[in-house]
C-alpha cells in the first residue's frame, strides 16, 4: 500500500475510533490516536430518552446496546396507541418509522440505530432532525438475540428445522434533514 493509502486508512480509523467508548479504546490501545477533545466527548455523552411500547423486548435490548456504548438511557414505556403521537411530535417521517423512538441532544433516533451512528451524529452535529432505521431489520442492535416473545410483533424468527435462527438483514441508517429529506448515513 502506498503512503496515500496508508494516510487515508489512518484518517478513516481516526474518524471511526473517535466514536468508540473510551473504555474500549483504552483496551485496544487507541486512546493515544485520539485528539484529547474526542476522548472527552465520549466521556460526556448526553442522556438518551427512549419512548417504547410496553412490553417490547427488542426495544429494551436496543437501550442496553446504547448503555454498553457509554450512554445513560431512560426508558419511558408508552401504550402502543401513544407512539404515533410521539413520532409526530418529534417529526419522524412516516415512511421511516419503527417501534421505538428516542431523543438525544435535540435529535430523534428512530428504531434500531447502531450506537456508533449515534456517536458519529453527536460528533459531527449536522443540521438535521435525526437518524432512522426504518422497520425491524434482523441483526440490527437490539435485534440480534433476545427472548423470542414480544407482544408488539417485533420479533422475526426463522422456524425452519428444529432451531430458531434470527435472520441477519442488510440495513441502512438514514439521516433525516430539517426539510424531511433523507440520505443514507451508514450502511450495515
Amino acid at each position: 500500500m502506498d503512503s496515500q493509502g496508508l494516510q487515508a486508512g489512518a484518517g478513516l480509523l481516526m474518524r471511526r475510533a473517535s466514536v468508540l467508548p473510551a473504555a474500549l479504546l483504552a483496551i485496544v490501545g487507541l486512546t493515544g490516536w485520539l485528539r484529547p477533545s474526542m476522548a472527552a466527548d465520549v466521556a460526556q455523552l448526553p442522556p438518551v430518552v427512549v419512548y417504547a411500547p410496553s412490553p417490547c423486548l427488542s426495544c429494551i435490548d436496543w437501550a442496553d446496546h446504547l448503555r454498553k456504548h457509554g450512554f445513560v438511557v431512560t426508558m419511558e414505556e408508552r401504550l402502543q396507541s401513544d407512539m404515533p403521537r410521539i413520532k409526530r411530535w418529534l417529526s419522524v417521517p412516516s415512511g421511516f418509522e419503527s417501534v421505538h423512538t428516542a431523543r438525544v441532544a435535540g435529535y430523534f433516533i428512530e428504531g434500531h440505530v447502531p450506537a456508533e451512528d449515534v456517536l458519529l451524529l453527536l460528533q459531527e452535529k449536522p443540521h438535521a432532525r435525526g437518524l432512522a432505521v426504518p422497520g425491524l431489520p434482523g441483526g440490527a442492535p437490539g435485534r440480534e438475540s433476545y427472548n423470542p416473545v414480544c407482544d408488539t410483533a417485533c420479533t422475526i424468527l426463522d422456524n425452519a428445522g428444529q432451531e430458531r435462527d434470527i435472520k441477519r438483514e442488510a440495513f441502512n441508517t438514514y439521516l433525516v434533514g430539517p426539510d424531511g429529506r433523507t440520505s443514507v448515513y451508514a450502511r450495515h
